[in-house]
Protein backbone atom coordinates (compact mmCIF):
# COMPACT_ATOMS: atom_id res chain seq x y z
CA UNK A 1 0.00 0.00 0.00
CA UNK A 2 1.48 3.37 -1.03
CA UNK A 3 1.97 6.20 1.48
CA UNK A 4 -0.24 8.48 -0.64
CA UNK A 5 -3.09 5.95 -0.52
CA UNK A 6 -2.68 5.56 3.22
CA UNK A 7 -2.86 9.34 3.70
CA UNK A 8 -5.95 9.74 1.47
CA UNK A 9 -7.65 6.79 3.13
CA UNK A 10 -7.02 8.15 6.60
CA UNK A 11 -8.29 11.58 5.54
CA UNK A 12 -11.47 9.97 4.20
CA UNK A 13 -12.06 7.96 7.38
CA UNK A 14 -11.55 11.05 9.51
CA UNK A 15 -14.62 12.61 7.89
CA UNK A 16 -16.77 9.49 7.88
CA UNK A 17 -19.77 9.41 10.22
CA UNK A 18 -21.71 6.15 10.16
CA UNK A 19 -24.39 7.58 12.40
CA UNK A 20 -25.55 10.03 9.71
CA UNK A 21 -27.84 7.39 8.20
CA UNK A 22 -29.39 6.69 11.58
CA UNK A 23 -30.35 10.21 12.65
CA UNK A 24 -33.94 10.22 11.27
CA UNK A 25 -36.71 7.65 11.23
CA UNK A 26 -37.18 8.09 7.47
CA UNK A 27 -33.46 7.68 6.77
CA UNK A 28 -33.30 4.52 8.87
CA UNK A 29 -36.27 3.17 6.90
CA UNK A 30 -34.56 3.90 3.58
CA UNK A 31 -31.42 1.89 4.41
CA UNK A 32 -33.15 -0.91 6.33
CA UNK A 33 -31.62 -4.23 5.23
CA UNK A 34 -34.15 -6.67 6.72
CA UNK A 35 -37.92 -6.54 6.39
CA UNK A 36 -40.50 -8.75 8.11
CA UNK A 37 -43.95 -8.97 6.53
CA UNK A 38 -47.04 -11.12 7.20
CA UNK A 39 -46.14 -13.41 4.29
CA UNK A 40 -43.02 -14.47 6.23
CA UNK A 41 -45.10 -15.92 9.08
CA UNK A 42 -46.55 -19.38 9.65
CA UNK A 43 -49.02 -19.79 12.51
CA UNK A 44 -48.86 -23.09 14.45
CA UNK A 45 -52.23 -24.29 15.79
CA UNK A 46 -52.94 -27.04 18.32
CA UNK A 47 -56.08 -29.01 17.49
CA UNK A 48 -58.41 -30.83 19.91
CA UNK A 49 -61.65 -32.76 19.67
CA UNK A 50 -65.01 -31.14 20.38
CA UNK A 51 -67.00 -28.18 19.20
CA UNK A 52 -66.44 -24.58 20.25
CA UNK A 53 -63.71 -25.90 22.57
CA UNK A 54 -60.78 -23.74 23.62
CA UNK A 55 -58.19 -24.91 26.14
CA UNK A 56 -55.41 -22.66 27.40
CA UNK A 57 -51.87 -24.02 27.31
CA UNK A 58 -50.67 -23.01 30.78
CA UNK A 59 -46.99 -22.86 29.89
CA UNK A 60 -47.67 -20.74 26.78
CA UNK A 61 -49.61 -17.60 27.78
CA UNK A 62 -51.97 -16.51 25.03
CA UNK A 63 -51.89 -19.86 23.18
CA UNK A 64 -54.96 -22.12 23.16
CA UNK A 65 -55.76 -25.56 21.85
CA UNK A 66 -58.68 -25.20 19.43
CA UNK A 67 -61.45 -27.49 18.27
CA UNK A 68 -61.71 -27.80 14.49
CA UNK A 69 -64.51 -25.23 14.13
CA UNK A 70 -62.45 -22.64 15.99
CA UNK A 71 -59.39 -23.57 13.92
CA UNK A 72 -61.45 -22.71 10.83
CA UNK A 73 -62.10 -19.27 12.32
CA UNK A 74 -58.37 -18.90 13.01
CA UNK A 75 -57.65 -19.81 9.38
CA UNK A 76 -60.01 -17.06 8.20
CA UNK A 77 -58.28 -14.57 10.51
CA UNK A 78 -54.87 -15.64 9.21
CA UNK A 79 -55.94 -15.20 5.60
CA UNK A 80 -57.33 -11.73 6.31
CA UNK A 81 -54.04 -10.74 7.97
CA UNK A 82 -51.89 -11.97 5.07
CA UNK A 83 -50.47 -15.01 6.91
CA UNK A 84 -49.99 -17.57 4.12
CA UNK A 85 -50.03 -20.86 6.01
CA UNK A 86 -50.95 -22.72 9.18
CA UNK A 87 -49.02 -25.58 10.76
CA UNK A 88 -51.32 -28.05 12.49
CA UNK A 89 -50.49 -30.21 15.52
CA UNK A 90 -53.11 -32.54 17.02
CA UNK A 91 -53.63 -33.35 20.69
CA UNK A 92 -54.82 -36.93 20.18
CA UNK A 93 -57.21 -38.24 22.86
CA UNK A 94 -55.64 -40.73 25.27
CA UNK A 95 -57.88 -43.59 24.21
CA UNK A 96 -56.68 -43.25 20.58
CA UNK A 97 -52.97 -43.47 21.46
CA UNK A 98 -51.11 -46.76 21.27
CA UNK A 99 -47.63 -48.26 21.38
CA UNK A 100 -47.48 -48.39 17.59
CA UNK A 101 -49.15 -45.03 16.90
CA UNK A 102 -51.61 -46.58 14.45
CA UNK A 103 -54.02 -43.65 14.91
CA UNK A 104 -51.50 -41.60 12.88
CA UNK A 105 -52.67 -43.28 9.68
CA UNK A 106 -56.37 -43.50 10.52
CA UNK A 107 -58.01 -41.52 7.65
CA UNK A 108 -60.62 -40.23 10.10
CA UNK A 109 -58.21 -39.09 12.80
CA UNK A 110 -58.27 -35.62 14.36
CA UNK A 111 -55.51 -34.28 12.10
CA UNK A 112 -57.12 -35.48 8.85
CA UNK A 113 -60.52 -34.10 9.83
CA UNK A 114 -58.94 -30.76 10.69
CA UNK A 115 -57.07 -30.62 7.38
CA UNK A 116 -60.17 -31.50 5.37
CA UNK A 117 -62.48 -29.08 7.19
CA UNK A 118 -60.10 -26.13 7.09
CA UNK A 119 -59.18 -26.70 3.43
CA UNK A 120 -62.86 -26.87 2.47
CA UNK A 121 -63.72 -23.71 4.38
CA UNK A 122 -60.59 -21.67 3.57
CA UNK A 123 -59.06 -23.16 0.41
CA UNK A 124 -56.68 -20.22 -0.04
CA UNK A 125 -54.71 -20.91 3.16
CA UNK A 126 -51.68 -23.18 3.00
CA UNK A 127 -51.80 -26.18 5.35
CA UNK A 128 -48.65 -27.73 6.76
CA UNK A 129 -49.08 -31.19 8.30
CA UNK A 130 -46.68 -32.41 10.96
CA UNK A 131 -45.43 -35.97 10.39
CA UNK A 132 -44.20 -37.78 13.50
CA UNK A 133 -45.57 -40.37 15.87
CA UNK A 134 -45.27 -38.59 19.23
CA UNK A 135 -48.86 -37.21 19.18
CA UNK A 136 -50.15 -40.76 18.64
CA UNK A 137 -47.99 -43.00 20.84
CA UNK A 138 -48.38 -43.90 24.50
CA UNK A 139 -44.61 -43.52 24.99
CA UNK A 140 -44.25 -40.03 23.46
CA UNK A 141 -41.53 -40.89 20.96
CA UNK A 142 -41.45 -39.94 17.28
CA UNK A 143 -40.92 -43.53 16.19
CA UNK A 144 -41.71 -47.12 17.17
CA UNK A 145 -40.02 -48.57 20.23
CA UNK A 146 -38.41 -51.97 20.74
CA UNK A 147 -37.62 -51.87 24.43
CA UNK A 148 -35.65 -48.63 24.66
CA UNK A 149 -34.50 -48.67 21.02
CA UNK A 150 -36.17 -46.60 18.30
CA UNK A 151 -36.88 -48.69 15.20
CA UNK A 152 -35.93 -46.55 12.22
CA UNK A 153 -37.13 -48.37 9.10
CA UNK A 154 -40.32 -49.70 10.69
CA UNK A 155 -41.11 -46.15 11.83
CA UNK A 156 -40.57 -44.80 8.32
CA UNK A 157 -43.18 -47.21 6.97
CA UNK A 158 -45.77 -45.71 9.34
CA UNK A 159 -44.68 -42.15 8.56
CA UNK A 160 -45.28 -42.84 4.86
CA UNK A 161 -48.84 -44.03 5.60
CA UNK A 162 -49.40 -40.97 7.78
CA UNK A 163 -48.16 -38.62 5.04
CA UNK A 164 -50.40 -40.13 2.37
CA UNK A 165 -53.47 -39.79 4.60
CA UNK A 166 -52.67 -36.16 5.32
CA UNK A 167 -52.26 -35.26 1.65
CA UNK A 168 -55.53 -37.01 0.77
CA UNK A 169 -57.18 -34.93 3.52
CA UNK A 170 -55.95 -31.62 2.15
CA UNK A 171 -52.37 -30.97 3.32
CA UNK A 172 -50.36 -28.77 0.95
CA UNK A 173 -47.03 -29.33 2.69
CA UNK A 174 -45.84 -32.47 4.46
CA UNK A 175 -43.39 -31.63 7.25
CA UNK A 176 -41.64 -34.68 8.73
CA UNK A 177 -40.30 -33.69 12.17
CA UNK A 178 -39.36 -37.17 13.37
CA UNK A 179 -35.65 -37.27 12.36
CA UNK A 180 -35.73 -40.88 11.17
CA UNK A 181 -33.12 -41.69 8.51
CA UNK A 182 -34.46 -42.06 4.98
CA UNK A 183 -37.96 -40.79 5.61
CA UNK A 184 -37.80 -37.94 3.09
CA UNK A 185 -36.91 -40.24 0.20
CA UNK A 186 -39.53 -42.80 1.22
CA UNK A 187 -42.29 -40.20 1.57
CA UNK A 188 -41.37 -38.52 -1.72
CA UNK A 189 -41.47 -41.83 -3.56
CA UNK A 190 -44.86 -42.73 -2.07
CA UNK A 191 -46.35 -39.30 -2.80
CA UNK A 192 -45.17 -39.38 -6.41
CA UNK A 193 -46.46 -42.91 -6.91
CA UNK A 194 -49.93 -41.78 -5.84
CA UNK A 195 -49.91 -38.71 -8.08
CA UNK A 196 -48.98 -36.09 -5.47
CA UNK A 197 -45.90 -34.79 -7.29
CA UNK A 198 -46.79 -31.19 -6.43
CA UNK A 199 -46.95 -31.73 -2.66
CA UNK A 200 -44.10 -29.88 -0.96
CA UNK A 201 -41.79 -31.57 1.53
CA UNK A 202 -40.57 -29.35 4.37
CA UNK A 203 -37.96 -31.40 6.16
CA UNK A 204 -37.05 -30.84 9.80
CA UNK A 205 -33.52 -31.78 8.75
CA UNK A 206 -31.81 -29.85 11.56
CA UNK A 207 -33.92 -30.64 14.60
CA UNK A 208 -31.95 -30.56 17.82
CA UNK A 209 -32.48 -32.41 21.10
CA UNK A 210 -33.42 -29.23 22.91
CA UNK A 211 -34.57 -28.05 26.32
CA UNK A 212 -36.91 -25.57 24.62
CA UNK A 213 -39.66 -28.04 23.61
CA UNK A 214 -41.33 -28.48 27.01
CA UNK A 215 -44.43 -26.29 26.51
CA UNK A 216 -45.06 -27.81 23.06
CA UNK A 217 -45.07 -31.31 24.52
CA UNK A 218 -47.64 -30.15 27.06
CA UNK A 219 -49.75 -28.68 24.25
CA UNK A 220 -49.87 -31.92 22.23
CA UNK A 221 -50.12 -34.12 25.31
CA UNK A 222 -46.88 -36.05 24.84
CA UNK A 223 -44.68 -34.53 27.55
CA UNK A 224 -45.87 -36.56 30.53
CA UNK A 225 -45.84 -39.72 28.40
CA UNK A 226 -42.28 -39.41 27.12
CA UNK A 227 -40.08 -42.29 28.22
CA UNK A 228 -36.43 -41.28 28.33
CA UNK A 229 -35.23 -38.68 25.81
CA UNK A 230 -34.85 -38.24 22.06
CA UNK A 231 -31.07 -37.95 21.86
CA UNK A 232 -30.62 -41.05 19.70
CA UNK A 233 -32.42 -39.42 16.77
CA UNK A 234 -32.42 -35.65 17.32
CA UNK A 235 -29.19 -33.68 16.84
CA UNK A 236 -26.64 -32.87 19.52
CA UNK A 237 -26.69 -29.12 20.32
CA UNK A 238 -22.88 -29.20 20.16
CA UNK A 239 -22.77 -30.12 16.46
CA UNK A 240 -22.96 -28.02 13.32
CA UNK A 241 -21.38 -30.19 10.61
CA UNK A 242 -23.62 -33.10 11.56
CA UNK A 243 -26.59 -30.84 10.81
CA UNK A 244 -25.09 -30.02 7.42
CA UNK A 245 -24.85 -33.72 6.61
CA UNK A 246 -28.49 -34.21 7.60
CA UNK A 247 -29.54 -31.28 5.40
CA UNK A 248 -27.49 -32.51 2.45
CA UNK A 249 -28.98 -35.99 2.74
CA UNK A 250 -32.54 -34.67 2.81
CA UNK A 251 -31.89 -32.42 -0.19
CA UNK A 252 -30.58 -35.46 -2.07
CA UNK A 253 -33.80 -37.27 -1.11
CA UNK A 254 -35.81 -34.41 -2.70
CA UNK A 255 -36.73 -32.16 0.23
CA UNK A 256 -38.06 -28.87 -1.14
CA UNK A 257 -37.50 -26.77 1.96
CA UNK A 258 -35.44 -27.18 5.14
CA UNK A 259 -36.48 -26.51 8.73
CA UNK A 260 -34.23 -25.61 11.66
CA UNK A 261 -35.63 -26.25 15.14
CA UNK A 262 -35.36 -24.57 17.65
CA UNK A 263 -34.90 -21.11 16.19
CA UNK A 264 -32.95 -18.36 17.93
CA UNK A 265 -30.35 -20.60 19.65
CA UNK A 266 -29.57 -22.04 16.19
CA UNK A 267 -29.48 -18.99 13.91
CA UNK A 268 -25.89 -19.89 13.01
CA UNK A 269 -27.27 -23.14 11.57
CA UNK A 270 -29.87 -21.20 9.55
CA UNK A 271 -27.17 -18.98 8.06
CA UNK A 272 -24.84 -21.88 7.33
CA UNK A 273 -27.56 -23.84 5.50
CA UNK A 274 -28.63 -20.79 3.50
CA UNK A 275 -25.06 -20.02 2.46
CA UNK A 276 -23.97 -23.57 1.75
CA UNK A 277 -27.03 -25.01 0.00
CA UNK A 278 -28.98 -22.01 -1.33
CA UNK A 279 -32.29 -23.68 -0.50
CA UNK A 280 -35.30 -22.09 1.22
CA UNK A 281 -34.70 -22.32 4.97
CA UNK A 282 -37.38 -22.03 7.64
CA UNK A 283 -37.03 -21.92 11.40
CA UNK A 284 -39.40 -22.69 14.25
CA UNK A 285 -39.52 -20.18 17.09
CA UNK A 286 -40.44 -22.96 19.46
CA UNK A 287 -42.64 -22.99 22.52
CA UNK A 288 -39.84 -22.44 25.01
CA UNK A 289 -38.59 -19.40 23.10
CA UNK A 290 -42.10 -17.98 22.98
CA UNK A 291 -42.71 -18.69 26.69
CA UNK A 292 -39.48 -16.96 27.71
CA UNK A 293 -40.60 -13.72 26.08
CA UNK A 294 -44.14 -13.98 27.45
CA UNK A 295 -43.14 -14.71 31.05
CA UNK A 296 -40.35 -12.12 31.02
CA UNK A 297 -42.84 -9.54 29.77
CA UNK A 298 -45.35 -10.52 32.46
CA UNK A 299 -42.62 -10.00 35.05
CA UNK A 300 -41.90 -6.53 33.69
CA UNK A 301 -38.39 -7.50 32.63
CA UNK A 302 -38.81 -6.72 28.92
CA UNK A 303 -41.14 -4.97 26.50
CA UNK A 304 -43.21 -7.78 24.94
CA UNK A 305 -43.87 -6.14 21.60
CA UNK A 306 -40.32 -4.93 21.14
CA UNK A 307 -38.91 -8.36 22.03
CA UNK A 308 -41.37 -10.08 19.67
CA UNK A 309 -40.39 -7.84 16.77
CA UNK A 310 -36.66 -8.04 17.45
CA UNK A 311 -36.73 -11.83 17.67
CA UNK A 312 -38.54 -12.17 14.34
CA UNK A 313 -36.18 -9.71 12.67
CA UNK A 314 -33.31 -11.95 13.79
CA UNK A 315 -34.79 -14.92 11.91
CA UNK A 316 -35.12 -12.94 8.69
CA UNK A 317 -31.66 -11.39 9.06
CA UNK A 318 -30.16 -14.86 9.45
CA UNK A 319 -31.69 -15.92 6.12
CA UNK A 320 -35.08 -17.48 6.86
CA UNK A 321 -37.62 -17.63 4.07
CA UNK A 322 -40.34 -18.11 6.68
CA UNK A 323 -40.83 -18.44 10.43
CA UNK A 324 -43.13 -20.72 12.41
CA UNK A 325 -44.08 -18.61 15.40
CA UNK A 326 -46.84 -18.39 17.98
CA UNK A 327 -46.52 -14.62 17.58
CA UNK A 328 -47.73 -14.86 13.96
CA UNK A 329 -51.16 -13.33 14.54
CA UNK A 330 -49.92 -10.56 16.85
CA UNK A 331 -47.04 -9.70 14.53
CA UNK A 332 -49.26 -9.66 11.45
CA UNK A 333 -51.75 -7.38 13.21
CA UNK A 334 -48.92 -5.05 14.17
CA UNK A 335 -47.54 -4.98 10.63
CA UNK A 336 -50.98 -4.37 9.14
CA UNK A 337 -51.62 -1.49 11.53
Amino acid sequence: MSKNFERVNMDFLAGRRLRRSRQYGWSRDMVRETIVQPSDLIWPLFIIEGENERQAVKSMPGVDRLSIDLAVQAAKEALALGIPALALFPNTPADARSEDGSESYNPDNLMCRALSTIKSAVPEIGLIADVALDPYTTHGHDGLLDGERILNDESVEILVKQSLNQVRAGADIIAPSDMMDGRIGAIREALDAEGHQNTLLLSYAAKYASAFYGPFREAVGSGSRLKGDKKTYQLEPYNREEAMREVEQDILEAADWIMVKPGMPYLDIVREIKTRFEIPVFAYQVSGEYAQIEFAAQAGAIDRQAAMVESLIAFKRAGCSGILTYFAKDMAELLNS
